[in-house]
């Protein structure tokens, strides 16, 4: 098979984009163009490959692995460009063609890390690596591992049968992942809770109910309507005065994923169990194995130990909590009140609630005093709205960044897209992904763009943020610092390319700059007076941060170990399971995080993460960064907060090096020790004598 001829009629989406930085040309997209595209970017990739396989010289670093990096950047041009649009935009047309298409890809990538042909030239390049025969550069050295390892991972070394029924399988995940999402996103539209009564709507600040009232509009409907977002404890029932209104919307919450015609329950079930054979196919004990040996944890004993450390140390404080909130009533407090009887008493313990506080978050400022200048305070970087380009919507907005260092100052870093309102047709949460990533290696620079779920506000009002949206947006914010930053030569490095449980960290210890202080006083200004953020109040926030953690942490670790219980079991388990809600009951039962009152963050249902997206067996990363994160954050304060030095060596050692380094190394090379969870712990309040009392209960537990 031959390459074709450059000559050949070509695709418009296949081909790199004329506009600054390679920005996908929007206005250009039709959807009936996306799948032909898709299709013709497959086959020109296979050609890529079987020439790569065909080449007669003997293997070499250059004409076999780095031409198989080089190899389908027209397929990844236009992926990144639909995936891109799917996650915030994902009209009825583009889920179509995510339907066909998603299992085309994954038997398209199966078949080429499953190429004997393919992989016997990587293996042979890979053994005189290891032979000491090659003189290649560390980042190239890399990448010859990094390939060789992932073909054998994706089963290249399997016989015939097995290597067919590995891309089946994967075909078959591919068509169930695409249909857990879309049942998600349709029954949370599905559930959103309708209001007609205004008294029901009693605490709700009246900003509040004018959003509401225009998503009810905007759905067609009378008085005001409720969209639900992704975890389980939906942020509203904290203002909500009506016990009965906060009941229906925890309900609905609940309910996602399980409604007529959009139940996933037998998907859950047919996902855990083809991940389980798989990874037997693989000749591992479970697909947890195989996710966690290229992680950083290395282990599911590890990750499990790590969660299960801290158990009896969160469920005392949720406990204790709980009974703080009750204030001595005998009895049990149901999840739907929990956030709201929470809300009551921060306010009057602290005196800080989100009515006094969301006036000085107002959204424009908050972006460019806060989360803009931290990144320019610590990275040196400037940042320009670019009206001329244009977004995938109009509401999306298109910023250019310049590193003031560069020998050539007009030469930007990068652009990054910012979306941060909710619309019927986006997927729950907040996210970063990439358009483009930076590789010198194709001489490209990135394309990043911020996702959030912000509710609009009525027309002619600012919009205003809670502390945790505040924090949201840094924390995205580190993610795009991480792919903008980015300087490597192989894609397969760029940006964010780096293990889950090490992909949170940027982002987490970025949200330190949200609540310090001297940041507070920059950015966080009245909306109405101008007048900054009382000291009184910042210290009553600081004061309130610890507030409420025992209950957060057992929601997360809920939710991480019934990620890591479902990918831990072996193929026989895996299909003993019959029952989500009795696998769920047992495994919080056997973990003591059965809390009353207290809901998994995600139940299995509407786990989008490990069941729609890519944190399979990997949800714990969340936990593992942040002991990276408040370690690091120490180290910050100790170096004297937002202080360019610090800021330079974090992006020497990390942010500028994507995946091509080893991650635990070149954190100790930034902080100057080993990471200590006393700082995490520290953070949140949690007692240390009783922090370890279940590692050993870790091996084996489902």
């Amino acid at each position: 098979m031959t390459l074709p001829s450059p000559e050949a009629p070509r695709h418009p989406l296949l081909d790199e984009s004329p506009l600054p930085y390679g920005l996908p040309d929007f206005a250009a997209v039709r959807d009936e163009d996306l799948e032909p595209a898709i299709r013709t970017a497959i086959d020109d990739h296979a050609a890529e490959i079987a020439a790569i396989v065909a080449t007669p010289e003997a293997p070499t670093a250059e004409n076999t692995v780095v031409a198989l990096e080089r190899s389908g950047s027209a397929l990844d041009r236009v992926l990144s460009l639909f995936y891109g649009l799917l996650g915030p935009d994902a009209t009825p047309a583009r889920l179509a063609v995510d339907r066909v298409v998603s299992p085309l890809l994954a038997a398209h990538r199966s078949s080429v890390m499953t190429d004997p042909g393919l992989f016997a030239r990587v293996d042979a390049v890979h053994a005189a690596l290891e032979a000491g025969e090659l003189d290649l550069d560390e980042e190239t050295e890399r990448l010859v591992r990094r390939h060789h390892r992932d073909l054998l991972r994706a089963g290249a070394a399997l016989d015939d049968p097995d290597r067919a029924r590995l891309t089946a399988i994967d075909t078959r995940l591919a068509e169930l992942t695409t249909e857990f999402g879309e049942n998600l996103l349709a029954s949370t539209t599905e559930l959103a809770v309708p209001v007609t009564d205004e008294a029901e709507l009693a605490g709700l600040p009246e900003s509040m109910r004018a959003t509401l009232a225009a998503s009810a509009a905007d759905a067609g409907r009378d008085g005001w309507l409720i969209p639900l977002g992704l975890p389980t404890v939906q942020p509203i029932t904290a203002w909500l005065d009506d016990a009965g209104l906060r009941r229906r919307v925890s309900e609905a919450s609940l309910a996602r994923g399980a409604t007529p015609g959009h139940d996933n329950t037998p998907i859950v079930l047919e996902i855990v169990r083809l991940r389980a054979e798989r990874a037997r196919l693989l000749g591992l004990g479970s697909h947890a194995e195989h996710v966690l040996a290229v992680e950083t944890a290395g282990t599911p004993d590890a990750a499990r130990g790590l969660l299960l450390d801290v158990v009896d140390a969160a469920v005392t404080n949720a406990r204790n909590e709980a009974k703080d909130l009750l204030g001595g009533e005998e009895r049990e407090l149901h999840p739907a009140d929990w956030a709201w009887e929470s809300e009551r008493l921060r306010a009057e313990r602290f005196r800080v609630d989100d009515a006094t506080v969301r006036p000085y978050f107002e959204l424009e400022r908050v972006l460019r005093d806060g989360v803009m200048h931290a990144a320019s305070q610590l990275y040196g970087l400037r940042f320009a709205e670019r009206t001329d380009l244009a977004g995938y919507l109009p509401d999306v907005r298109v910023i250019e960044v310049f590193d003031d260092e560069r020998a050539e100052p007009d030469a930007g870093v990068g652009l990054l897209l910012l979306d941060y309102y909710a619309r019927p047709t986006k997927r729950g949460g907040a996210w970063m992904s990439s358009f483009r990533d930076q590789s010198r290696l194709l001489g490209s620079r990135p394309v990043v763009v911020n996702v959030m779920n912000l509710a609009r506000p009525a027309a002619g009002q600012p919009t205003l943020l809670t502390m945790d949206e505040v924090t949201t947006m840094f924390h995205e914010f580190g993610h795009a610092l991480h792919g903008l930053l980015s300087d490597v030569e192989y894609p397969v490095f760029s940006g964010t390319s780096v293990p889950r449980d090490f992909v949170e960290f940027p982002s987490q210890v970025n949200e330190m700059w949200a609540r310090r202080p001297e940041m507070l006083a920059h950015y966080a200004r009245h909306v109405e007076t101008g007048e900054p953020i009382d000291a009184e109040l910042v210290e009553r926030l600081k004061e309130a941060e610890r507030f409420g953690e025992g209950q957060a942490t057992v929601e997360y670790l809920a939710a991480a170990l019934l990620d890591l219980a479902w990918h831990s079991l072996s193929p026989e388990e895996a299909e003993a399971v019959t029952d989500v809600d009795e696998f769920e009951a047992r495994v919080l039962a056997d973990a003591g995080l059965d809390v009353p009152g207290i809901e998994p963050r995600y139940r299995s249902r509407y786990f989008q993460h490990v069941f729609a997206g890519g944190y399979s067996a990997a949800y714990y990363s969340y936990f593992w960064a942040e002991v990276l994160d408040a370690d690091a954050a120490e180290w910050f304060v100790e170096r004297g907060g937002l202080k360019r030095e610090s800021g330079d060596r974090m992006r020497r050692e990390v942010l500028s090096r994507g995946g091509a380094i080893d991650f635990l190394d070149a954190y100790r090379r930034m902080r100057g020790s080993e990471p200590s969870t006393a700082a995490l712990l520290r953070r949140r309040g949690l007692d240390s004598s009783v922090v370890g009392g279940r590692r050993a209960a870790a091996t084996g537990r489902s």
